[in-house]
């Protein structure tokens, strides 16, 4: 039997690293996923219900052994829509707990994990934010790591969804991780996504929503043709997109369909709706969340698939 790949999940969400493993059949422990929110944790557990429960936890004091390090911290701080706050150590914004993953790997003492993953919002290399990101890379240079970051979008991975976020791959080997080398996918069409089945929680009735069809700028409305934009932790305030129904209304995109958008199962979905139903007739927002501030699956498989083999011949 193969050796099991053992993954920390930080910041984990739903945990897309780890259903990303379990697509591709890699024998996979997670030995620890720190999540702060709650509703995150219950879809997370009912999805991989299988395996012990963890609890909200906070992101201190390990004494683990992964093999690969995931974290994903919250990007509204590195993002415009967050105001481009930034990322200081000892600051106050959620994207400062990327730190805190620094201090997790010093502590780990001599073994450290072979690969550490990060993934965040392109404009994490703006030049507001260029500053913080360097010295995230220098300060993983000093752990001896060997540092590589692309821009990856969902739609080069069979996803039909234009979203753009920067990988960061560190390994302790000594060599660059080559994006290049990465499988894409084709893409599959739109229509592979959609469903017919929606309520009338997502017909599109909000005003601001409609006066901005067809605009341009920040406060826009993009009807949806043959691929969907960035899906985000809301889909009902702009800038928004929306599908053309027939009749001349217009509706948002269903939270299943955003689940599918990311690259999850249908089981995976209602595996997270059973732990988080919503009531009859409204939108699940803690679903549409959960969706929108995940990482696309296929993207996480295409990377495993080039490290995972690595990690057999080291042991």
């Amino acid at each position: 039997m193969e050796k099991q790949i053992k993954i920390l999940e930080l910041f984990g969400g739903i945990g897309s690293p780890r259903v990303a493993l379990r697509n591709l059949g890699i024998p996979v422990k997670a030995i620890d996923y720190v999540e702060i929110d709650e509703k995150a944790v219950r879809s997370y557990n009912a999805m991989f219900q299988k395996e012990l429960p963890y609890k909200t936890q906070t992101v201190v004091g390990y004494d683990l052994k992964p093999d690969i390090l995931i974290h994903g911290s919250p990007c509204q701080d590195f993002s415009i829509a967050g105001h481009q706050k930034g990322a200081d150590e000892g600051s106050e914004t959620r994207s400062s707990l990327m730190w805190e993953t620094i201090n997790i790997i010093k502590h780990m003492g001599e073994w450290k994990p072979r690969y550490v993953i990060w993934e965040n919002v392109k404009n994490v290399l703006s030049k507001h934010m260029i500053k913080n990101f360097n010295r995230y890379l220098i300060e993983m240079e000093k752990m001896g790591y060997t540092n590589s970051f692309e821009i990856l979008n969902a739609m080069d991975f069979g996803i039909p969804q234009s979203r753009e976020r920067v990988f960061t791959i560190s390994s302790l080997d000594g060599k660059k991780f080559d994006f290049d080398t990465l499988e894409k996918g084709e893409l599959r069409p739109l229509s592979m996504f959609l469903s017919n089945d929606y309520g009338k929680q997502h017909i599109v009735t909000q005003p601001s929503v409609l006066s901005t069809i067809g605009h341009t700028g920040i406060k826009r409305t993009t009807v949806i043709k043959d691929h969907v934009y960035t899906i985000t932790t809301r889909q009902d305030r702009t800038p928004a997109q929306v599908i053309a129904l027939s009749d001349g209304r217009y509706r948002y995109l269903t939270e299943l369909e955003c689940w599918r958008l990311m690259g999850y199962s249908d089981q995976d979905y209602y595996a997270a709706l059973k732990a988080n139903p919503n009531k009859e007739g409204k939108k699940n927002t803690a679903l549409y969340k959960q969706a929108g501030n995940s990482i696309c699956v296929p993207i996480f498989e295409s990377i495993f698939n080039k490290i995972v083999p690595h990690l057999y011949e080291k042991h």
